[in-house]
């Protein structure tokens, strides 16, 4: 235990020492300070029971979200606790009306674990996917708290399942069950002798099915929209940017684009202008009437429901860390392009590309030639329309299955 604990301290001060320099780790400290009297005042007075989830980031948020809007329709009675890791998380979230308590997580020690759990009292703790901290979890199981994780995720190269990998299979054998997203990652918690597993899918595809249901009017891009075919691009990276520049260029007259940057600053967005050789206007500047071409999207919170207004979308991440959620476009049932150099390890890339839905591209000549495919034989695109929607519809209910599990927990 001392080397995880060391390595937690190690990890600890380097943040203080790049809050000097980064912005986001200097959110990321500042937002802990002083966050033990702060729990204490919220929850002085509190008299109800408390259901508390945790989350690293903002993609955790939203496979857990539909849980936790479940939880707050069927159990109005408890209050609910959310907590993040990451500043992108917290900071896009932190006046989220679903939860009652938003706070970052304190540092996993044995002292800040005991203190958070013994101010705000929680009867059931959910993880989601990849969070298993060590004192919160050993914290959790000696005051005899059910702890579940949700939407988890294995691989076979996961310390877990290697030979020196004991301590962090102990982590695991700390929980009271683990709902995972497929066979592989049930599988090797089984091999491990973890056996309390349900193969229950990926509640985001619950949660970007609960979008499409609201029909969310954005009268902004639907007035630039028009009658006009339209390509909208998700979470754009620089990377992606110098594939989709020269897309722009050819199709400027056929085809609208709605462009969502992964990162909205001023600069990012000053080269999306000049990159495009094509009328640009951005969201915020947008009136009832232009002929742009490009709208630029300088906000953030809006991409879910921004692919309703698309017949084709672009995912943006696959040539750099690893790709951005494709099942927010996927619901609404159209073609789906990304790069083609990190995405192999998010299951619904793999299994729309092999059913035709979506397509990995090494650059601009392969995403015009499948987008011409698309455009010259029309039964290509119905049917990856009809292979995109149907893949969704078909991997709905995780919520239910966690909520069944949650039920019997919180009614016995």
């Amino acid at each position: 235990m001392w080397f995880y604990s060391l390595s937690i301290g190690f990890l600890r001060l380097a943040y203080r020492v790049a809050a000097w320099f980064h912005p986001k780790a200097r959110l990321f400290v500042n937002g802990r300070s002083k966050i033990f009297n702060r729990l204490q005042s919220d929850f002085a007075k509190n008299e109800q029971k408390v259901i508390w989830m945790h989350c690293a980031s903002l993609g955790e948020f939203e496979q857990g979200r539909p849980v936790l809007e479940r939880i707050r329709k069927d159990f109005p009675g408890y209050k609910i606790l959310l907590t993040f890791f990451s500043p992108s998380g917290y900071e896009i979230r932190k006046n989220y009306t679903g939860a009652d308590y938003i706070y970052y997580l304190p540092w996993d020690s044995r002292n800040h674990a005991r203190r958070f759990i013994e101010i705000t009292k929680p009867v059931l703790a959910i993880f989601v996917k990849y969070e298993f901290w060590y004192h919160y979890t050993n914290t959790l199981s000696k005051k005899s708290i059910p702890l579940i994780s949700i939407s988890s995720i294995f691989r076979n190269n996961q310390s877990f399942f290697q030979w020196y990998g004991g301590f962090f299979r102990g982590i695991l054998k700390k929980f009271n069950h683990f709902f995972v997203q497929n066979k592989q990652s049930a599988d090797l918690l089984i091999r491990i002798g973890i056996t309390p597993v349900t193969l229950a899918g990926d509640t985001r595809f619950d949660r970007v099915h609960a979008i499409t249901r609201q029909n969310k009017v954005i009268e902004v891009a639907e007035k630039f929209k028009g009658t006009d075919r339209t390509f909208v691009v998700g979470s754009l990276w620089p990377e992606d940017l110098e594939v989709l520049a020269p897309f722009i260029n050819e199709h400027k007259q056929s085809l609208k684009f709605i462009i969502a940057p992964h990162e909205i600053t001023e600069s990012f967005l000053h080269k999306i202008e000049e990159s495009v050789d094509a009328k640009c206007i951005r969201f915020s500047q947008a009136g009832e009437q232009n002929d742009a071409s490009v709208l630029i999207i300088d906000n953030i919170g809006m991409l879910s429901a921004l692919y309703r207004y698309g017949e084709f979308a672009y995912v943006g991440g696959a040539f750099g860390k690893g790709l951005h959620n494709i099942l927010e476009a996927a619901c609404y049932g159209i073609p789906v392009f990304f790069g083609n150099k990190n995405y192999e390890k998010f299951k619904e890339a793999t299994e729309l590309i092999m059913r035709g839905g979506a397509f990995a591209v090494s650059g601009y000549s392969e995403l015009e030639s499948n987008y011409e495919l698309m455009v010259s034989r029309p039964e290509n695109f119905l049917l990856a329309c009809e292979v995109t929607k149907a893949y969704v519809t078909e991997n709905l209910g995780a919520t239910d299955k966690i909520m069944n599990y949650c039920r019997t927990l919180l009614t016995a």
